[in-house]
């Protein structure tokens, strides 16, 4: 728990009091009083003691999850952006076959419109010229069958079909990618660990080389230059150690980097035991190693899979100089509110005939007709359910297609898949090539690798030997302890190329196995 962590930092450092430290605090005893120096010395000690055991209490507190290799390499699965890109490709692709598949049945469309109109126009239902204001509403549907076009959209749906296929093993790929670099971050935390433990081992020898050189100095068996050269070593070690801790959390800090896990997050993982009879090196050739590799890994499978959906686009491209055969079919109604029908009922009205002369003895005295009563049918607008079911009309037809000229587009289109073909086939020559290469500079690094480990704990166990004998004859005051430190350091630089070896060895024996297909396990 990070809030833990911030809590402890000054108490550990409280406690973690240097040689230098208690050497200055002892010299200024010398300026108090004894008795209260040292009641004040025995309270430094009981704090002391109280914090230690609240360090441990926290510190246990902590339970730290040990992440396996496939707990990481299934959360870089979840988590890893480059993974998450390709499965996002691979269900674009899917949308577009599952679009293409649907294409080959009939399409339907529909519309409903509503317009009103002023002016000279149309009445829609009855087709005659009117002054009126119009309003109008309607519906139609269409439906398109597309009966042959050259086997265009077969074959659409084929190369569709292997784009899918393609993105998926793009997808396994990724997988592939990301497994190789989070077996490789683990290792590197155990290597840098390996290398850890060997640094504190180099200082507790040189430690325990102290003390007992101590010893001999003050029985007067060793002179003090001896003593003062293991204190400088001592605190080179001292030095190595740290820098080793360094490279640990360098290494867990580039591992939760990689899966996604913020920095604060408590995080380890679980050291599995090595045994070298389990990383034998392959039994077979490196062409045999090709050969294996080729007929299964997923970047193969994709770039052979890409020239087959070039092959099939060229095809594609060269059906428009086929006729296309299609039916279509309409369906029309519509309304106005022009279209008006008697309601059985009479309405009357009383025309005026207005004047029809004058008298002769006073053209003044006009003389006026009589009012005439007219019966006028009343008319009203038919409703819009009524006109949509009488003004229904159907359609229906065939079409055929023959392409003759069109500016040179279907040459050039035919040009560009052929194009895109040879492409794909350079892919995938250069895939193969690539993947040759590789193999062959992994088998030749693991043979060499194997090579450089052997050979390592070949000079280790001499050096051992060597160190054992060296270290009694300083002991004794037979040898110098310059020949003492240059075999120290040569035994202590051995055991950690003999770590890098064994890193090394073990993660190219692992690649190897990889290409052949076997599951990355440690």
């Amino acid at each position: 728990m990070p809030f833990i962590n911030k809590i402890l930092e000054p108490l550990k450092l409280l406690i973690n009091l240097d040689f230098e430290t208690v050497k200055l605090i002892n010299n200024l005893s010398d300026f108090f009083d004894q008795t209260k120096f040292k009641a004040y010395m025995k309270m430094m000690k009981s704090l002391t003691l109280a914090l230690i055991i609240l360090i441990n209490i926290a510190t246990q507190a902590q339970e730290v999850k040990k992440w396996s290799l496939d707990e990481c390499v299934n959360y870089a699965f979840d988590n890893n952006l480059t993974i998450q890109r390709s499965v996002l490709s691979m269900q674009n692709e899917e949308v577009t076959l599952k679009q293409n598949r649907l294409s080959r049945i009939p399409s339907l469309n529909m519309n409903i419109f509503n317009s009103w109109r002023w002016g000279r126009s149309i009445d829609p239902t009855t087709n005659l010229f009117t002054t009126q204001r119009i309003n109008s509403n309607g519906a139609n549907a269409t439906s398109q069958f597309l009966i042959y076009n050259g086997s265009r959209l077969t074959r659409t749906v084929k190369q569709s079909e292997k784009n899918v296929e393609a993105n998926f093993y793009d997808l396994e790929k990724s997988k592939n990618d990301v497994t190789l670099q989070v077996v490789f971050g683990y290792l590197q935390i155990i290597f840098s660990r390996e290398l850890l433990e060997n640094s504190k081992f180099q200082m507790n020898t040189t430690s325990a080389q102290l003390d007992q050189t101590e010893k001999l100095v003050k029985a007067g068996a060793l002179p003090k230059t001896n003593l003062l050269d293991l204190q400088s070593q001592l605190a080179s070690n001292e030095v190595e150690v740290i820098n080793a801790e360094n490279e640990v959390d360098i290494a867990i800090l580039q591992l939760k980097q990689y899966l996604q896990i913020p920095s604060e997050e408590a995080f380890d993982i679980v050291t599995p035991d090595f045994d070298k009879d389990n990383y034998e090196f392959v039994a077979f050739s490196v062409g045999e190693v090709y050969n294996q590799a080729e007929a299964i890994q997923p970047e193969i499978k994709a770039a052979d899979l890409r020239i087959e959906s070039a092959e099939m686009g060229e095809k594609i491209a060269k059906s428009a100089h086929v006729p296309t055969f299609g039916l279509q079919g309409q369906f029309f109604t519509n309304f106005s509110d022009q279209n008006r029908v008697p309601t059985g009922e009479i309405e009357t009205i009383i025309r005026d005939p207005g004047t029809i002369g004058f008298l002769l003895n006073d053209p003044a005295q006009l003389v006026n007709g009589i009012p005439i009563f007219v019966d006028i049918p009343i008319r009203e607008v038919q409703n819009i359910p009524t006109q949509w079911v009488d003004n229904r009309s159907w359609s229906a037809g065939f079409n055929i297609g023959i392409p003759i000229f069109n500016g040179w587009q279907t040459r050039s289109n035919i040009q560009r898949a052929t194009i895109q073909k040879d492409l794909a086939e350079i892919n995938a020559k250069e895939t193969r090539n690539i993947l040759r290469e590789t193999i062959e500079t992994s088998y030749n690094d693991a043979q060499a690798a194997v090579k450089v480990f052997n050979a390592a704990q070949k000079q280790v166990e001499a050096l051992e030997e060597s160190f054992r004998a060296k270290e009694k004859s300083y002991n004794l005051g037979a040898v110098s302890y310059v020949d003492y430190q240059i075999s120290s350091f040569n035994l202590f630089s051995a055991k950690s190329n003999l770590v890098r070896a064994k890193f090394d060895y073990i993660f190219k024996i692992k690649v190897l196995d990889f290409y052949l297909g076997n599951p990355l396990t440690l």
